[in-house]
């Protein structure tokens, strides 16, 4: 049974590795990257374990995503304090405990909320969970690594993101706010339209993997 959700695993650290590396590249004039669209894929791969192998199966593939995303904010990090001198030591640090919170915390409420729609009918589960984890996801990991209300990082790491405090038209049409709630909001509107897409492939995949009862 445990060789059977080795490519689950696989999976989600290969997600979560594309994402680690595409997050370097702006799109829209900076309101996303492109590892705005890869990194919602974690939660369809979350919750075909979970439909197929159950809960356990099912963290132990987040656990493995989050241990991968630990390494890679560790790469990224040692990358990015060479090249600026150690100024922002505490910067890519703010990252990496944003992005590591958000990450486990939103797939661990995923495969509970999964769990707890289990029975019901079959995209009712994967669509609420994913919804739900995305949302807490983008929430926590914007407001850890921006928000000028989390000061625990010291002020070095606060002046290297005041940019995202400055005060722009919310999604650039909308009334003042910072600029990170509008790139927070830009964030979850990619999650929920991938949240509504990945219920084709997660139907059939699971179709495919539960040919014979698991």
């Amino acid at each position: 049974m445990q060789r059977a959700y080795i490519p689950g695993i696989i999976a989600m650290a290969a997600i979560v590795v594309a994402s680690n590396f595409l997050v370097q590249f702006l799109i829209l004039d900076g309101l996303l990257t492109w590892g705005a669209f890869t990194y919602p894929l974690a939660f369809l791969v979350t919750d075909i374990m979970n439909r197929v192998y159950g809960v356990g199966p099912a963290r132990k593939v987040v656990f493995a995503g989050f241990v991968t995303g630990v390494i890679c904010s560790l790469i990224g990090s040692q990358i990015m304090l060479q090249g600026d001198g150690f100024t922002y030591a505490a910067v890519p640090l703010r990252i990496a405990v944003a992005s590591g919170t958000g990450f486990l915390i939103a797939q661990l409420t995923d495969v509970t909320v999964f769990n707890s729609l289990r029975g019901g009918r079959w995209w009712r589960a994967p669509l609420v969970s994913t919804l739900v984890g995305s949302a807490l996801d983008t929430a926590l990991f914007f407001t850890i690594a921006f928000s000028a209300s989390v000061t625990i990082f010291g002020a070095n790491a606060d002046a290297a993101i005041s940019w995202a405090w400055e005060p722009v038209p919310f999604m650039l049409t909308g009334p003042m706010a910072p600029l990170w709630v509008t790139l927070a909001f830009a964030d979850w509107l990619v999650k929920l339209s991938l949240a509504l897409i990945a219920l084709i492939p997660f139907k059939m995949i699971v179709a495919r993997l539960t040919v014979q009862p698991v």
